[in-house]
């Protein structure tokens, strides 16, 4: 057994009642319905992964099983990253997660987060699911399309919404300020809200202004934010993007010497996945979706546009989500230029036509070669920053079903990390993170604990078993269990 608290291995049984864990050490005397054989395995807690898109792509209806996530391992789950949630919302709708997919395709019959965790009794989740405050969401309700600050009684309002949210469970808050509406925001603005933040001890998690040319300011802002509210931070899916691996050593050696209880998470993956607008240029990334997309139609801006891409590589771009147009996905945008019989740039320009910038592209992007500092770093946690089932016209990578089993084989075939420190990594580190009274009832195997565990091959590391809520998966229905911060 790994028990998830950092101590070493230790062989013993594990009798589990109901939900709970009720007893751990030598219990051959003890009877039960169900025996597991594990020896020669290693147990585990459940994994937790603290950013999902499971609710920015709507998987949490479409597919409420969760079953490419639990197949890795992971029982717990948190969305509303990247400064959009499906809650709070003014008017009742999902505009904020439009860039991701197309919010019709769910009945939204919610306002407040309370009324948003609620309706799970309804659809009943197959893995446990918490949720943060998006910046976004909150914003464009409040301003629109408009990029320009808060006023006083704007940001009033947004902080009494957000204490409600918080009230009502929400883990925490978080901006999405490389993107358009959320970059909107500025550093003062984020602190007010971060206090309220610091009021009810919840997280801040934030996706980085820049994480090219201007990462190591970005990672500033935020430690700043950090160190002057005192509030747990954490900068979500820290990357190194090609070509910026030193600004990216150098924005971890701050993060680990900052006295603010700052962390960042990563992924053991080569590619990023973004919205397709994503790779405009940023003078041409204002104002609303409509508004960018009338620059790309507009033949006097394109060549400008084009004149931006001098490195664009076709085939590191594949398309892997193009709502009406399924024939694009599963292609690179040098397979598509191909196709059209015209450069990489005019490809990219087409197909930002075609899907009206609301196509998901992956990018093999990533310096492969500076992952193993990250994922080793005692300020980093490991996040699939992915999704469960998508819909049809999407394309799913196989390595994104394979993210924690992957980093426990890297950092325990190169002996970066032991068995005991990497499990801690995936379990007790981020419970303590997310909710650091222990109210979560999840990330160490403990007497009085959810039975949320994981069976391990010893040597490669692989699931041969989850068990979410004391029920094992592939034989019983999982039903998880919809966290609220207390």
């Amino acid at each position: 057994m790994v028990d998830g608290t950092g101590a070493p291995p230790f062989k013993a049984d594990v009798l589990v009642q109901k939900n709970i864990i009720s007893a751990i050490g030598n219990l051959k005397s003890r009877g039960a319905d169900r025996v597991i054989e594990g020896l020669g395995d290693y147990l585990t807690p459940g994994f937790i992964d603290l950013n999902t898109n499971s609710d920015h792509y709507l998987s949490l209806f479409t597919d409420p099983a969760q079953s490419d996530l639990t197949s890795q391992g992971v029982t717990t789950i948190f969305g509303g990253q990247c400064g959009s949630s499906l809650a709070p919302l003014i008017y009742g709708t999902l505009e904020s997660i439009r860039k991701w997919i197309d919010p019709r395709e769910v009945n939204v019959n919610w306002h407040t987060v309370a009324e948003f965790l609620k309706s799970f009794k309804r659809l009943p989740l197959g893995i446990n699911f918490g949720t943060l405050v998006g910046n976004s969401t909150i914003r464009r309700a409040l301003v629109g399309d408009s990029k320009r600050r808060l006023t006083e009684s704007e940001l009033n309002i947004f902080k009494q919404l957000l204490r409600d949210s918080l009230a009502q469970g929400a883990f925490g808050f978080s901006t999405g300020l490389g993107y358009v509406h959320g970059g909107a925001a500025s550093t003062r603005e984020i602190e007010e809200l971060v206090r309220v933040v610091k009021d009810f001890d919840g997280i801040y998690a934030t996706h980085l202004r820049n994480e090219t040319t201007k990462l190591l300011d970005s990672v500033n802002e935020t430690i700043q934010t950090a160190e002057k509210t005192g509030v747990r931070t954490i900068i979500s899916h820290l990357r190194p993007e090609k070509g910026f691996g030193e600004q990216f050593e150098k924005a971890i050696e701050k993060i680990e010497s900052s006295s603010a209880e700052i962390y960042f998470d990563v992924y053991p993956l080569p590619y990023s996945v973004e919205t397709i607008y994503t790779l405009l240029p940023e003078w041409v990334r204002v104002g609303s979706l409509e508004m960018m997309l009338e620059r790309v139609k507009n033949e006097g801006v394109t060549p400008l546009i084009k004149k931006d891409w001098p490195e664009l590589k076709g085939e590191e771009i594949e398309i892997v989500g193009a709502p009406n147009h399924e024939y694009l996905v599963g292609k690179t945008l040098a397979e598509v230029a191909a196709r059209l019989e015209v450069g990489v740039a005019e490809a990219l320009i087409q197909v930002m036509k075609m899907t009206e910038l609301r196509a998901t592209v992956l990018e093999r992007n990533i310096e492969v070669e500076a992952l193993p500092r990250a994922l080793s770093s005692g300020r980093s946690f490991i996040a699939s920053n992915g999704n469960a089932v998508l819909p049809p016209s999407f394309v799913k990578p196989k390595e994104s079903l394979t993210v924690f089993t992957k980093f426990l084989e890297l950092v325990l075939q190169n002996k970066s990390m032991t068995i005991e420190t990497a499990i801690a990594k995936l379990t007790s580190g981020p419970a303590k993170f997310i909710n650091p009274r222990g109210s979560l009832k999840r990330g160490v195997i403990k007497e009085g604990m959810t039975a949320d565990l994981v069976l391990l091959g010893k040597n490669d590391y692989g699931v041969k078993k989850v068990i979410l809520g004391g029920k094992l998966a592939d034989e019983e229905e999982l039903v998880g269990q919809v966290l609220r911060r207390r």
